[in-house]
């Protein structure tokens, strides 16, 4: 009977049996991200995390949830989509990781029309791959082919928890006037501000994913797009493990440097970023020059090459910007902390 209601739901767009064996193809990727918390192997009804009550004595559960939005029309673009399941983990991490967060556990989310391959294994394994990098485990997740529901589309969303003992969230309610913005760069658009990207890029330019416009030096419009959003948990766990004092984070997302950093900050103080600091991405250039984006819309729209701003006393301002360029990462002091009403200004 069971054979018989497969086979007519297979008629119907949903087959069971593919979802089943493209899985078996990652799963050993998957498995390779556990840790000793797990209770339990992936594939049950709840997924079970046991905390650490060694490593942390009064501890706090962070959890955020994203999705990677329309970068996932490019990758279908470029039929490539291993990229994609780094970007949903990686934003969230450092979503949870601004708040001085581990994180300890992931659940995906794959909304698609029709399940077809590589598409499904590629995606698991960025994901899983994207885990095992920061030592985070692949708790569980759904996969839900709905025909008639996305078309040719998917859709892709992440859940992370991380834990931090409570004495050590970072809140940013320490920070001060005179403090230092130090800034990671990011190496493209991440996740945010493909909306915009799409219609400048492929609607009134009339590119395509395989486009190597010279402002670009050689590099595809695809390429440029995909570029995985950047994870900085190394950097931000050495900075935490350093004693730097760490007064506040804030993940440059969409909104960026405008609407992400006051997030962050007490009622008494403004920033003042520098955008020369860290020079941003040849793919911004393009996006600004062909779309004529004013630069107020530009840094609100998109992170500009900024992809996290520290925020330090002035006197650790050096100690940090070395953490981020020892872990791999372009760091520099890109504004300060002045007096004021929680306002952004980039000059």
């Amino acid at each position: 009977m069971s054979e018989i209601k497969s086979e007519l739901y297979k008629a119907a767009g949903v087959d069971i049996d593919l979802a089943q064996n493209l899985l078996q193809q990652v799963k050993h990727k998957i498995s390779s991200t556990r840790r000793p918390e797990m209770l339990a192997p992936i594939g049950g009804f709840g997924g079970l995390f046991q905390i650490d009550l060694k490593k942390y004595k009064n501890p706090v559960l962070v959890s955020s949830i994203d999705g990677v939005g329309t970068k996932l029309m490019v990758a279908m673009m470029m039929e490539k989509y291993d990229t994609v399941g780094h970007d949903i983990v990686n934003h969230c991490v450092n979503d949870i990781a601004v708040q001085g967060a581990e994180p300890v556990f992931f659940m995906d989310y794959i909304g698609i029309g029709k399940l077809r391959s590589p598409l499904y294994e590629q995606v698991l394994g960025g994901i899983a791959d994207a885990c095992k990098a920061v030592n985070c485990a692949v708790l569980g997740g759904e996969t839900a082919e709905m025909p008639g529901m996305y078309g040719d589309d998917f859709d892709l969303v992440g859940v992370i928890t991380g834990i931090v003992d409570q004495d050590k969230l970072i809140t940013g309610g320490n920070i001060r006037p005179g403090h230092a913005a130090v800034g990671l760069a990011s190496n493209g658009l991440h996740t945010n501000g493909f909306s915009l990207a799409r219609r400048i890029l492929f609607g009134q330019c009339g590119y395509t994913v395989h486009s190597t416009p010279a402002e670009l030096g050689g590099e595809s419009v695809g390429e440029a797009l995909l570029k995985p959003h950047t994870c900085y948990w190394p950097a931000i766990e050495r900075a935490l493990a350093s004693g730097v004092g760490l007064d506040g984070m804030a993940h440059i997302t969409g909104g960026g440097l405008y609407d992400n950093v006051p997030r962050i900050l007490p009622e008494n103080v403004n920033v003042r970023f520098d955008k020369a600091a860290l020079p941003a991405p040849p793919v911004f250039k393009l996006l600004v020059d062909k779309g004529g984006i004013a630069p107020v819309e530009a840094y609100r729209v998109f992170n500009m090459g900024i992809g996290m701003v520290w925020f330090v006393p002035a006197e650790q301002a050096a100690a940090a910007v070395k953490i981020g360029n020892d872990t791999g990462f372009r760091a520099a002091v890109c504004g300060e902390v002045i007096p004021g009403n929680r306002q952004v200004t980039v000059n």
